[in-house]
Parts: C-alpha cells; structure tokens; sequence
C-alpha cells in the first residue's frame, strides 16, 4: 500500500473550526501515522478509489457519469491528502477532504463549515453522506444530504452523493463484493457464526460501499 506523496513531504491541514480551545488536546504525531496508514488501507480496499489522478482525469471519467456519481482520489493541493470528485448537475466538481487529530472532513467556504461532521476514515465520511437522508429526492425516489459547495456563493451548486464509480485497475473481487452484501444486512458482523479467519476478513473492511 502506498501513501500519497503529500503525505511524504508536505504538512497535514489543520483546521481550527472542529478544535475546542478550551479543551487539552493531547496527541501523538504516530497516532496521525497509524490513522491515515489505516484509512488508505480501507480506500485501497474499496475499489473507488483512483489514487495519484489529476482534476481533468477525474472530471473525464466523471463526465459521461450520472449526477452523483464519485470517486475519492490523491489531492493535488499539499495541504490536503484527498479529494472528493463528484458529478454534479453542472458537471464534474471538487471538495477536499480534510484532516486533523485523527478525523477527516469535508471542506467547505460555507457558513455550515464548522457544522460539517468529521469521521475516523474517508469511507465512514462517504457512506454516511450516501447513506444520510435530508428530505429531497433524487430520479428513482431516493433521498439525499446536500453538502455545502466549495465554491462561492452565487455559482454555488448542492452535491449530493448516491454511487461510486470503481477504478478499471482495482475493481472489487468477489470476495470483498460479498463482504458487502453481508456489511448491508448485517449490524454486528462480530456475532456472526462464521470461521474467525472470515470474520476477521468482514472487519477488514467494515463499509457498505
């Protein structure tokens, strides 16, 4: 598994909004280094995502995509590791995805910036906005979060999450399609009757998507 090269040379983000001045923070940078080692772990796993791309090559791939449609890829900017592309209603768009003390967020100009949830890991932080329902309905009547839009505010465009789009060169096995299926109907994978080498095969990867 390999890290991005922003991660190699170039310091981490930090953002202030999610930190409580108030409250001690007592972190150790190896706790930075396991976290993201785990999170690239799971986003190499997980098939959608395109590592070292640029902005034109996922808007490329994202271009012929229905609205919704994402990948998850190397930033380009070096101080952030990652950044969400989505194919939006005006066509493909960008949101960078944070980090700071072991949590990842989207960022965002919005006034809601400081509201955005932060999580353990980039999946977690997808699926939950895959997964999230805000009362508006998409083509087939599914329900879907909006993100705040990176971009300013008069050609600002809602983003809404629904599928991933795989990469051709790390497309799932059948294996890990079938871990899936068991993560979508199954709350407590660890209470399963199974072998604990397939057990621990499930909690390698506990995402639905």
């Amino acid at each position: 598994m390999r890290l991005p090269n922003t991660f190699l040379t170039e310091p981490i983000f930090v953002s202030q909004a999610i930190i409580d001045p108030a409250a001690p923070i007592r972190w150790e940078p190896k706790k930075d280094f396991t976290s993201i080692y785990s999170n690239f772990s799971y986003l190499e796993a997980s098939g959608w995502y395109w590592g070292a791309i640029s902005a034109s090559e996922a808007h490329s791939v994202l271009q012929g995509a229905s609205e919704g449609t994402f990948l998850v890829r190397d930033s380009s900017h070096p101080l952030y590791l990652l950044t969400l592309s989505v194919k939006t209603g005006r066509g493909p768009t960008n949101v960078r995805i944070g980090y700071n003390l072991g949590r990842f967020f989207l960022d965002s100009s919005s006034p809601a910036k400081s509201r955005l949830l932060s999580f353990l890991d980039v999946p977690s932080l997808v699926q939950h906005y895959v997964g999230s329902k805000s009362g508006e309905k998409g083509e087939n009547g599914e329900e879907f979060e909006t993100i705040p839009s990176p971009m300013p505010k008069q050609c600002a465009v809602l983003l809404k999450l629904k599928k991933p789009i795989r990469c051709r060169q790390a497309f799932p096995s059948l294996q890990h399609l079938t871990r899936l299926v068991i993560n979508r109907h199954s709350t407590s994978t660890e209470k399963l009757p199974l072998p604990k080498p397939l057990l621990q095969y499930l909690q390698d990867y506990p995402f639905q998507l």
